[in-house]
């Protein structure tokens, strides 16, 4: 989730994946894979955050008071250095950390997260896929500084609220889609679910996320597959079941397509 530092973490469960990391010029890039997470620190640098699922827990950021947060999927995020972290969740999300390696400044001093933004969003998902092939020959300078400008530019003074898709319906609608996970889900059912009609669940889901409710989906089935391919022996074809894939054939384009990678080669 939010303003992470997981190796200083309190708690370090199990990870389902490996800390993928890559330095490039100035920058230290990381992909933290998602796991429960207990953190406290004082950030001594700025740092860059992308959030790739929805998240819940506790925080307390710059202050003392500690309380429930929700991150939205898709969720930009920036910490200033001297800002006093405290942040826990149990099943935590992926994230991807940016920070300067020479001490120079980024620009802002206000803390922030769950900021969406479009281009973040493709350059998060391509320096996600990269960090999985674990690729060398990638453009990361260019990438890193083209995210962190989306970060601190001007064009982002403001947090766009989440409208409709309040943290409660957003919780309610991830309980819902991981119940079914293994069986066929709707988009008119997770409208229902909402109490919203369909066309207006998916205008204020694709505000509040940037992707679509079937995009969301495919992202949730994917989670699951990553967790099952890391912790467990079981078959493509049963995972690809269990997920709610068509076959092991959608499941591997799924991969290819979101993530740059096919399942065989993730599991390794």
């Amino acid at each position: 989730m939010v303003f992470m530092d997981r190796p200083n973490s309190l708690q370090s469960p199990p990870l389902r994946e490996s800390v993928r990391r890559i330095e490039a010029g100035p920058w230290a890039i990381e992909l933290l894979p998602g796991a429960g997470y207990a953190t406290r620190y004082i950030a001594t640098q700025a740092a860059v955050g992308f959030a790739f699922d929805s998240q819940r827990g506790l925080h307390a950021i710059g202050s003392d008071r500690v309380r429930p947060f929700t991150a939205t999927p898709n969720g930009l995020a920036f910490v200033p250095p001297g800002c006093d972290v405290f942040s826990e969740s149990p099943e935590g999300g992926e994230y991807l950390r940016l920070i300067r390696t020479d001490g120079a400044p980024l620009v802002g001093d206000h803390a922030f997260n769950n900021r969406i933004d479009r281009q973040a969003i493709v350059l998060a998902q391509r320096m996600r896929s990269a960090l999985l092939r674990a690729s060398v020959e990638d453009d990361w300078e260019a990438w890193a500084l083209a995210l962190v400008q989306r970060a601190t530019g001007d064009h982002v003074l403001s947090t766009p609220t989440r409208g409709s898709m309040t943290a409660n319906r957003l919780r309610l609608l991830d309980e819902f889609i991981d119940a079914g996970l293994d069986r066929p889900l709707s988009v008119p059912a997770m409208a229902a679910l909402l109490g919203l009609s369909e066309g207006f669940f998916i205008r204020a889901f694709k505000e509040a996320t940037g992707k679509s409710p079937h995009s969301y989906l495919i992202d949730r089935r994917l989670v699951r597959a990553r967790g099952l391919l890391c912790s467990s022996a079981q078959r493509l074809a049963d995972i690809a079941q269990a997920c709610g894939f068509a076959s092991q054939a959608h499941m591997a384009t799924a991969f290819r397509q979101r993530l740059g990678i096919s399942p065989r080669e993730l599991r390794g």
